[in-house]
């Protein structure tokens, strides 16, 4: 089947057409297995969850993990989608430098320095990115 996608513009790195894509979209995050494991265990432990990819401070740029509604999401903040349900967010500034990437949210051994609810596991969140495919772009659902 051809694509009803075009291409994107070389000027603004977007697609051209408005025409909706007839194939699946392209995630802007998403989990490994073992991630998926540990939210479903912080959910049935602490109920709804939300995350935050952070931008600096305290841990630097590793995706927080809280309580839903424990941190005030900001006006510039930007949902990328859900982790099992649950919200995950970007500051909107560190968006436009990553919107041309896929977040992989993991998990491996060591505590984080933050205040991410995962901490007392003797684990830590941590985030992987990959550049999308010029394909993947048109798929986005902002593409």
């Amino acid at each position: 089947m051809r694509s009803k996608c075009a291409q994107p513009s070389t000027a603004t790195g977007r697609c051209s057409s408005s025409e909706t894509d007839e194939r699946e979209q392209v995630e802007r995050v998403v989990a490994t297995e073992a991630a998926v494991a540990l939210v479903r265990r912080l959910v049935a432990e602490h109920g709804p969850l939300m995350f935050h990819q952070s931008g600096g401070c305290c841990d630097g740029s590793a995706p927080m993990c809280f309580l839903a509604g424990e941190l005030r999401v900001g006006e510039g903040d930007v949902q990328l989608g859900e982790i099992e349900g649950c919200p995950f967010y970007i500051g909107g500034q560190q968006y436009e430098r990553w919107r041309h990437t896929q977040l992989v949210l993991d998990v491996v051994p060591g505590r984080g320095a933050g205040f991410s609810l995962e901490a007392p596991e003797g684990v830590r969140f941590l985030t992987r990115s990959r550049a999308f495919g010029q394909d993947e772009l048109c798929r986005l659902p902002d593409g």
